[in-house]
């Protein structure tokens, strides 16, 4: 090892939930040797989710998203290596490389790094006005130049589009969401959520473009003023915002000869290719027992902190399970959705209670056991299906959709 690295016990690249909470595991367990975040922003770790709602509304300041007080780090002896990149990992030598120079050993790395906006691709898509919503740079940049917009051109329809649009809508600004698949969703949930919250939208005021794809931008002295459509279209616009997804950071790894494949190829533990070396969160892709054991990234906080807490078990040398079911959540408008499982596969899908109240939730079944559930302002529903899809319980299909008996009640009554 040069004599110039600094080496620490546990290194973690990234400052987001996964490596903030594999830190603060690694404390709370008792861990007494070294640990470090290096994070590619200038800030200390903080909550992603509200950075579009809550956020980007002003309804919450920075400090309030912070995971922890800024002066936890230090008094928790984690040290804080911000505004820096890591470009290169040696296995071998057991050592990192930042784009500024800065060399460190490890005896334990931990990859926590995220992914990067995916971005547009169609002529015009270097344009200034257009905007990503990943961090608290970018939506800081939408916030300063939203006093001059009066509409916005919401491309992907996923969380992110759906709940900036719904930011939008509540600041009074017209909105047009573009969604090149068939339905708003289409990756995370089936068609009756779908439809409801497309129905919402729009009763909302925002104009909801599904099947349609983007042809390129029209731009005046570097900023878009109108997004051109597939059909020809023409849409004048102030602000582009894109939602589709993210780009896996994990460069400076497949460099250094890990498996990846759509992120970092992990085993359940958390362990990459690479020795002494693991792999948590977004940039992940670790074998999930709630998709018949495929690799997956699962992009939550949940599977984040759970990912992280396998790790911290693992460098203590605790044999102690993580019940890492994947749950998501999102608040749009006056809407609170809450989903936990994974509804791919389902061969069976039951909607319980009035979709026309808001008030309603979708199960999802496959050979009568059931699998996922979303649910939509129903907060004692997702309580108890959180259980049920735990244990693969089996559900009387006939009383299920009756929203007054409880869920835990249908599995009792279940043949």
């Amino acid at each position: 090892m040069a004599q110039e690295d600094i080496f620490y016990d546990v290194l973690i690249v990234g400052g987001g939930h996964a490596g903030a909470q594999l830190a603060i595991t690694l404390r709370q367990m008792g861990f007494a040797g070294s640990v470090a975040i290096v994070g590619a922003e200038h800030v200390p770790p903080y909550e992603r989710p509200p950075l579009s709602k809550e956020y980007l509304s002003g309804a919450k300041s920075f400090e309030r998203i912070l995971i922890r007080p800024e002066s936890f780090w230090g008094e928790r002896n984690v040290a804080m290596i911000l505004g820096e990149r890591v470009m290169s990992v040696d296995p071998g030598k057991k050592r990192i490389v930042t784009a500024s120079g800065r060399s460190m050993g490890y005896g334990s790395l931990v990859w926590a790094a995220g992914g990067s906006p995916r971005r547009l691709a169609c002529a015009g898509s270097d344009a200034s006005n257009i905007h990503v919503v990943r961090n608290l740079a970018d939506v800081d940049a939408i916030a300063a130049a939203l006093p001059q917009v009066t509409h916005v051109t919401i491309v992907g329809g996923g969380y992110i589009g759906l709940e900036a649009a719904a930011v939008m809508r509540k600041m009074d600004k017209a909105v047009t969401l573009l969604e090149v698949g068939p339905r708003l969703l289409g990756r995370v949930t089936g068609e009756a959520l779908s439809a409801f919250v497309d129905e919402f939208h729009r009763a909302k005021g925002v104009d909801v473009r599904t099947a349609t794809g983007l042809a390129s931008f029209e731009t005046q002295d570097g900023r878009v003023v109108a997004a051109v459509l597939d059909n020809g279209q023409r849409i004048a616009t102030d602000m582009v915002i894109a939602g589709i997804g993210i780009v896996p950071e994990v460069g400076a790894l497949q460099d250094a000869g890990a498996s990846v494949a759509n992120g970092v190829m992990v085993d359940a533990c958390c362990r990459t290719s690479l020795p002494d070396i693991f792999a948590i969160g977004d940039c992940a892709a670790s074998p999930n027992p709630w998709a018949d054991g495929a690799h997956i990234r699962v992009e939550s906080v949940q599977n984040a902190n759970d990912q992280a807490k396998i790790v911290a078990n693992l460098l203590m040398d605790v044999d102690k399970p993580v019940d890492a079911m994947p749950w998501f959540w999102s608040n749009q408008y006056d809407l609170k959705l809450q989903s936990v499982g994974l509804s791919m596969g389902h061969d069976l899908q039951l909607v319980r209670g009035d979709r026309a109240t808001a008030s309603f939730s979708i199960l999802y079944l496959r050979e009568g056991r059931l699998i996922a559930v979303d649910t939509v302002n129903r907060v004692k529903d997702y309580v108890q299906a959180r259980a049920l899809v735990a244990a693969g319980a089996r559900l009387d299909a006939s009383l299920a959709v009756d929203p007054d008996i409880a869920l835990k009640d249908v599995v009792a009554a279940a043949a």
